[in-house]
């Protein structure tokens, strides 16, 4: 399977591709996890949630994201200041369960998707982990990003 290339490059010959189907996965993880929700107007319901937060007040001790009172704009978003930054995707109360959910409804190409996000205090970064099967090959994918949080 050849993929196109997220995001998208015209070349003299059409869309720029990808000769392997990992690169193609991890450019459309990436672009979930980097998209906020509702800012794409095709598809409002794509993105991460978590990117929603970035302005908010953030408990270190406590692993949540504390609402601000100016939540208008988050009323889609149903019980987002209840969930816990660190924790695997088995837990549906954690952020680590909605990008599992965004993966499975974007990522056809996955299975037996599990995502672990882990936040290091002392080094103020969330650690995001996917694995994952090939659909195709059964073949085992991983996928690890960082995010650097509120400086």
């Amino acid at each position: 399977m050849i993929s196109i290339r997220i995001p998208l490059q015209l070349k003299q010959k059409g869309l720029s591709r990808y000769e392997k189907q990992k690169f193609s996965v991890d450019a459309v993880i990436r672009l979930i996890i980097s998209t906020e929700r509702f800012s794409c107007p095709a598809d409002p319901q794509f993105g991460f949630v978590f990117n929603n937060l970035r302005f908010e007040m953030f408990n270190e001790n406590e692993g949540v994201v504390y609402d601000s009172g100016e939540t208008n704009s988050m009323s889609n978003l149903q019980n987002i200041y209840d969930k816990k930054i660190s924790g695997s995707s088995k837990s549906i109360n954690t952020f680590a369960a909605e990008l599992k959910g965004m993966i499975e409804e974007y990522e056809k190409r996955l299975e037996n998707i599990a995502v672990s996000m882990t936040y290091i205090r002392e080094e103020r970064q969330i650690y995001i982990t996917v694995k994952a099967n090939f659909v195709d090959t059964k073949e085992e994918y991983v996928y690890n990003q960082n995010i650097k949080v509120w400086n």
